[in-house]
Protein backbone atom coordinates (compact mmCIF):
# COMPACT_ATOMS: atom_id res chain seq x y z
CA UNK A 1 0.00 0.00 0.00
CA UNK A 2 1.30 3.18 -1.22
CA UNK A 3 2.07 5.75 1.62
CA UNK A 4 1.29 9.58 1.14
CA UNK A 5 3.35 12.24 2.40
CA UNK A 6 2.06 15.22 3.70
CA UNK A 7 3.73 18.07 2.66
CA UNK A 8 4.42 20.37 5.76
CA UNK A 9 4.17 24.34 4.77
CA UNK A 10 7.11 26.13 4.26
CA UNK A 11 7.89 28.08 7.46
CA UNK A 12 7.33 31.79 7.26
CA UNK A 13 10.83 33.61 7.06
CA UNK A 14 11.76 35.77 10.15
CA UNK A 15 11.29 39.51 10.68
CA UNK A 16 14.08 41.12 9.48
CA UNK A 17 16.14 38.45 7.07
CA UNK A 18 17.19 34.98 7.26
CA UNK A 19 19.84 35.64 10.20
CA UNK A 20 17.28 37.44 12.32
CA UNK A 21 18.54 40.72 12.37
CA UNK A 22 16.66 43.51 12.77
CA UNK A 23 16.04 46.12 9.73
CA UNK A 24 17.87 49.04 9.45
CA UNK A 25 15.05 51.14 9.71
CA UNK A 26 14.36 49.98 12.98
CA UNK A 27 17.90 50.42 14.01
CA UNK A 28 17.90 53.82 12.70
CA UNK A 29 14.38 54.55 14.49
CA UNK A 30 16.67 53.30 17.99
CA UNK A 31 19.64 55.35 17.26
CA UNK A 32 17.27 58.53 16.45
CA UNK A 33 15.43 57.95 19.83
CA UNK A 34 18.73 57.81 21.75
CA UNK A 35 20.24 60.87 20.37
CA UNK A 36 16.92 62.45 21.06
CA UNK A 37 16.58 61.51 24.25
CA UNK A 38 20.35 62.20 25.68
CA UNK A 39 20.11 65.52 23.73
CA UNK A 40 16.91 66.25 26.30
CA UNK A 41 18.50 65.37 28.74
CA UNK A 42 22.19 67.55 28.51
CA UNK A 43 20.01 70.27 26.38
CA UNK A 44 18.55 72.44 29.41
CA UNK A 45 22.35 72.60 30.74
CA UNK A 46 23.96 73.29 27.08
CA UNK A 47 21.69 76.36 27.08
CA UNK A 48 22.27 77.73 30.58
CA UNK A 49 25.67 77.38 29.97
CA UNK A 50 25.77 78.98 26.71
CA UNK A 51 23.72 81.92 27.23
CA UNK A 52 25.36 82.79 31.55
CA UNK A 53 28.54 81.69 30.40
CA UNK A 54 29.94 81.33 27.03
CA UNK A 55 28.14 83.77 25.70
CA UNK A 56 29.66 86.33 27.86
CA UNK A 57 32.75 84.55 26.86
CA UNK A 58 33.00 85.30 23.60
CA UNK A 59 31.80 88.43 24.00
CA UNK A 60 34.25 89.59 26.85
CA UNK A 61 37.33 88.96 23.67
CA UNK A 62 35.26 91.91 21.43
CA UNK A 63 34.58 94.24 24.17
CA UNK A 64 38.29 94.31 24.86
CA UNK A 65 39.34 96.00 22.41
CA UNK A 66 36.58 98.83 22.61
CA UNK A 67 35.71 101.59 25.13
CA UNK A 68 32.32 101.15 26.81
CA UNK A 69 30.64 101.92 30.00
CA UNK A 70 27.61 100.53 29.13
CA UNK A 71 25.59 104.12 29.04
CA UNK A 72 26.63 104.51 25.39
CA UNK A 73 27.64 102.23 22.42
CA UNK A 74 31.16 100.95 22.60
CA UNK A 75 33.58 102.60 20.95
CA UNK A 76 36.40 100.35 19.14
CA UNK A 77 39.84 101.05 20.46
CA UNK A 78 42.42 98.82 18.86
CA UNK A 79 45.12 97.72 21.66
CA UNK A 80 44.46 100.35 23.52
CA UNK A 81 43.53 98.66 25.95
CA UNK A 82 45.98 95.54 26.09
CA UNK A 83 48.58 98.73 26.08
CA UNK A 84 47.56 100.05 28.89
CA UNK A 85 47.51 97.20 30.88
CA UNK A 86 51.54 97.60 30.60
CA UNK A 87 51.64 101.00 32.86
CA UNK A 88 49.03 99.97 34.81
CA UNK A 89 50.56 99.47 38.53
CA UNK A 90 47.49 98.40 39.38
CA UNK A 91 47.42 95.52 37.01
CA UNK A 92 51.16 94.68 38.24
CA UNK A 93 50.44 94.51 41.44
CA UNK A 94 47.02 92.33 40.90
CA UNK A 95 49.19 89.73 38.76
CA UNK A 96 52.05 89.32 41.44
CA UNK A 97 49.85 88.87 43.78
CA UNK A 98 47.80 86.33 41.85
CA UNK A 99 50.87 84.63 41.21
CA UNK A 100 51.73 84.45 44.90
CA UNK A 101 48.73 83.34 46.05
CA UNK A 102 49.15 80.18 42.99
CA UNK A 103 52.28 79.53 44.31
CA UNK A 104 51.65 78.82 48.21
CA UNK A 105 47.94 77.48 48.01
CA UNK A 106 48.81 74.93 44.86
CA UNK A 107 51.55 72.84 46.28
CA UNK A 108 50.22 73.35 50.59
CA UNK A 109 46.83 71.95 49.02
CA UNK A 110 48.61 69.70 47.22
CA UNK A 111 50.26 68.02 50.34
CA UNK A 112 47.40 68.63 52.87
CA UNK A 113 45.54 66.94 50.90
CA UNK A 114 47.03 63.93 49.87
CA UNK A 115 48.27 63.38 53.41
CA UNK A 116 44.43 63.18 54.50
CA UNK A 117 43.71 60.51 51.73
CA UNK A 118 46.61 58.96 52.64
CA UNK A 119 45.92 59.00 56.99
CA UNK A 120 41.68 58.15 55.49
CA UNK A 121 42.56 55.66 53.30
CA UNK A 122 42.56 53.08 55.95
CA UNK A 123 39.78 50.64 58.34
CA UNK A 124 40.02 53.16 61.52
CA UNK A 125 36.76 53.13 63.75
CA UNK A 126 34.90 56.60 62.88
CA UNK A 127 36.24 56.53 59.27
CA UNK A 128 33.29 58.11 57.86
CA UNK A 129 32.83 60.90 60.54
CA UNK A 130 36.13 61.65 59.94
CA UNK A 131 36.29 61.86 56.15
CA UNK A 132 32.95 64.08 56.50
CA UNK A 133 34.59 66.62 58.58
CA UNK A 134 37.50 66.69 56.22
CA UNK A 135 35.02 67.28 53.69
CA UNK A 136 32.83 69.78 55.55
CA UNK A 137 34.52 73.21 55.07
CA UNK A 138 34.22 72.71 51.29
CA UNK A 139 30.91 73.01 51.62
CA UNK A 140 30.37 75.69 54.29
CA UNK A 141 29.88 79.42 52.96
CA UNK A 142 32.66 81.17 52.18
CA UNK A 143 31.20 84.10 54.12
CA UNK A 144 31.08 81.82 57.21
CA UNK A 145 34.68 80.49 56.66
CA UNK A 146 36.09 84.38 56.01
CA UNK A 147 34.05 85.62 59.27
CA UNK A 148 35.35 83.02 61.50
CA UNK A 149 38.83 82.90 60.30
CA UNK A 150 39.08 86.57 60.71
CA UNK A 151 38.41 86.59 64.39
CA UNK A 152 41.52 83.61 64.39
CA UNK A 153 43.47 86.15 63.17
CA UNK A 154 42.53 88.95 65.29
CA UNK A 155 45.79 90.64 66.23
CA UNK A 156 44.78 91.41 69.81
CA UNK A 157 42.42 89.00 70.76
CA UNK A 158 42.49 85.99 68.32
CA UNK A 159 43.31 82.43 69.86
CA UNK A 160 46.20 81.81 66.83
CA UNK A 161 48.24 85.28 68.31
CA UNK A 162 47.55 84.40 71.82
CA UNK A 163 48.31 80.84 71.41
CA UNK A 164 51.75 82.24 69.92
CA UNK A 165 52.41 84.61 72.86
CA UNK A 166 52.14 81.62 75.04
CA UNK A 167 54.95 79.66 72.89
CA UNK A 168 57.20 82.72 73.80
CA UNK A 169 56.55 84.88 70.40
CA UNK A 170 56.53 88.16 71.65
CA UNK A 171 55.48 90.06 68.51
CA UNK A 172 53.02 87.86 66.74
CA UNK A 173 52.37 88.51 63.33
CA UNK A 174 49.38 91.37 62.11
CA UNK A 175 47.53 88.63 59.86
CA UNK A 176 44.82 90.14 58.00
CA UNK A 177 46.06 93.35 59.22
CA UNK A 178 49.34 93.45 58.01
CA UNK A 179 50.53 93.79 54.31
CA UNK A 180 53.46 91.13 55.00
CA UNK A 181 51.34 88.50 56.20
CA UNK A 182 47.66 89.18 55.07
CA UNK A 183 48.33 86.82 52.04
CA UNK A 184 49.74 84.47 53.95
CA UNK A 185 46.39 84.34 56.48
CA UNK A 186 44.46 84.08 52.96
CA UNK A 187 46.73 81.23 51.91
CA UNK A 188 46.46 79.30 55.09
CA UNK A 189 42.31 79.83 55.07
CA UNK A 190 42.19 78.77 51.14
CA UNK A 191 44.01 75.87 52.05
CA UNK A 192 42.10 74.41 55.35
CA UNK A 193 39.01 75.09 52.94
CA UNK A 194 39.44 73.86 49.45
CA UNK A 195 41.67 70.34 51.07
CA UNK A 196 38.55 68.17 51.68
CA UNK A 197 37.44 68.61 48.24
CA UNK A 198 40.86 67.53 46.61
CA UNK A 199 40.95 64.25 49.47
CA UNK A 200 38.39 63.13 48.12
CA UNK A 201 40.00 63.00 44.38
CA UNK A 202 43.07 61.61 46.05
CA UNK A 203 41.00 58.72 47.97
CA UNK A 204 39.43 57.99 44.89
CA UNK A 205 43.06 57.26 42.95
CA UNK A 206 44.54 55.42 45.68
CA UNK A 207 41.43 53.14 45.87
CA UNK A 208 42.35 52.12 42.37
CA UNK A 209 46.05 51.25 42.78
CA UNK A 210 45.87 47.18 43.38
CA UNK A 211 47.11 46.07 46.58
CA UNK A 212 49.23 43.51 45.34
CA UNK A 213 51.88 46.29 44.33
CA UNK A 214 52.14 47.38 47.69
CA UNK A 215 52.42 43.44 48.78
CA UNK A 216 55.22 42.53 46.16
CA UNK A 217 56.95 45.93 47.57
CA UNK A 218 56.87 44.81 51.04
CA UNK A 219 58.12 41.18 49.87
CA UNK A 220 60.88 43.10 48.14
CA UNK A 221 61.98 44.74 51.13
CA UNK A 222 60.63 48.31 50.13
CA UNK A 223 59.85 49.83 53.42
CA UNK A 224 57.01 52.64 53.79
CA UNK A 225 58.57 55.35 52.20
CA UNK A 226 60.12 53.67 49.54
CA UNK A 227 56.50 52.36 48.70
CA UNK A 228 54.78 55.06 48.80
CA UNK A 229 57.48 56.91 46.19
CA UNK A 230 57.67 54.03 43.82
CA UNK A 231 54.25 52.50 44.09
CA UNK A 232 51.50 54.95 45.45
CA UNK A 233 53.07 58.25 43.14
CA UNK A 234 53.34 56.75 39.46
CA UNK A 235 50.27 55.59 40.13
CA UNK A 236 48.23 58.32 41.22
CA UNK A 237 49.92 60.21 38.45
CA UNK A 238 46.61 60.96 36.43
CA UNK A 239 44.84 61.81 39.56
CA UNK A 240 47.96 64.49 41.06
CA UNK A 241 47.83 65.71 37.16
CA UNK A 242 43.70 66.86 37.59
CA UNK A 243 44.34 67.78 40.72
CA UNK A 244 47.03 70.02 39.34
CA UNK A 245 45.31 71.59 36.77
CA UNK A 246 41.90 72.22 39.20
CA UNK A 247 43.70 74.04 41.75
CA UNK A 248 45.96 75.97 39.06
CA UNK A 249 42.92 77.05 37.82
CA UNK A 250 40.82 77.69 40.88
CA UNK A 251 43.72 79.80 42.38
CA UNK A 252 44.37 82.15 39.42
CA UNK A 253 40.70 82.82 39.77
CA UNK A 254 40.39 83.25 43.50
CA UNK A 255 37.85 86.35 44.17
CA UNK A 256 35.12 85.41 46.71
CA UNK A 257 37.24 84.35 50.15
CA UNK A 258 39.90 87.66 49.24
CA UNK A 259 37.15 90.06 48.77
CA UNK A 260 35.19 88.87 51.90
CA UNK A 261 38.85 88.80 54.36
CA UNK A 262 40.31 91.61 52.92
CA UNK A 263 38.83 93.09 50.08
CA UNK A 264 42.19 93.44 48.66
CA UNK A 265 44.01 95.23 51.38
CA UNK A 266 45.27 96.25 53.74
CA UNK A 267 46.33 98.90 50.57
CA UNK A 268 47.10 96.46 47.87
CA UNK A 269 48.69 93.65 49.04
CA UNK A 270 45.88 91.22 48.49
CA UNK A 271 44.78 92.50 45.35
CA UNK A 272 44.31 89.87 42.59
CA UNK A 273 43.17 89.83 38.98
CA UNK A 274 39.92 88.66 39.34
CA UNK A 275 39.28 91.57 41.78
CA UNK A 276 40.91 94.41 39.83
CA UNK A 277 38.83 92.87 36.89
CA UNK A 278 35.41 93.27 39.51
CA UNK A 279 36.39 97.27 40.32
CA UNK A 280 37.08 98.00 36.75
CA UNK A 281 33.93 96.71 35.05
CA UNK A 282 31.34 96.66 38.36
CA UNK A 283 32.66 99.84 40.13
CA UNK A 284 34.19 101.94 37.74
CA UNK A 285 32.19 101.00 34.97
CA UNK A 286 35.51 100.61 32.46
CA UNK A 287 33.99 97.39 30.59
CA UNK A 288 36.74 97.54 28.27
CA UNK A 289 39.27 97.95 30.54
CA UNK A 290 38.15 94.91 32.95
CA UNK A 291 37.59 92.89 29.61
CA UNK A 292 40.98 93.17 28.94
CA UNK A 293 42.52 92.21 31.70
CA UNK A 294 39.93 89.23 32.11
CA UNK A 295 41.47 88.47 28.45
CA UNK A 296 45.01 88.54 30.02
CA UNK A 297 44.07 86.60 32.53
CA UNK A 298 42.44 83.98 30.36
CA UNK A 299 45.35 83.77 28.44
CA UNK A 300 47.76 83.54 31.47
CA UNK A 301 45.68 80.55 32.65
CA UNK A 302 46.10 78.79 29.28
CA UNK A 303 49.91 79.18 29.13
CA UNK A 304 50.44 77.80 32.57
CA UNK A 305 48.01 74.93 32.10
CA UNK A 306 49.39 74.35 27.96
CA UNK A 307 52.60 74.24 29.90
CA UNK A 308 51.53 71.39 32.43
CA UNK A 309 50.04 69.38 30.20
CA UNK A 310 53.09 68.72 27.92
CA UNK A 311 55.22 68.31 30.86
CA UNK A 312 52.65 65.58 31.82
CA UNK A 313 52.60 64.16 28.16
CA UNK A 314 56.84 64.08 28.96
CA UNK A 315 56.36 62.03 32.02
CA UNK A 316 54.25 59.81 30.62
CA UNK A 317 56.74 58.68 27.76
Amino acid sequence: MASTTLDRPAAAPRRGGPAGRRPAYVNRRQVRRNTLLGWSFILPNFVGFALLTLVPVIATFGIAFTRWNAYAAPEFTGLDNLTRLVGDENFRVALVNTLYYTVGHVPLTMAASLGLALALNRKIRGLAFFRTAAFFPYITSIVAVAVVWNMLYNPSQGPINQLLTTFGVSDPPGWTSDPTWAMPAVILTGVWKDMGYYMILFLAGLQTIPPELYEAAKTDGANALQRFRHVTVPCLRPTTFFVLIMLTIGSFKVFDLIVVMTNGGPGRSTLVLSQLIYREGIVNGRFGYSSAVALALFLLVLVITLLQYARNQRLET
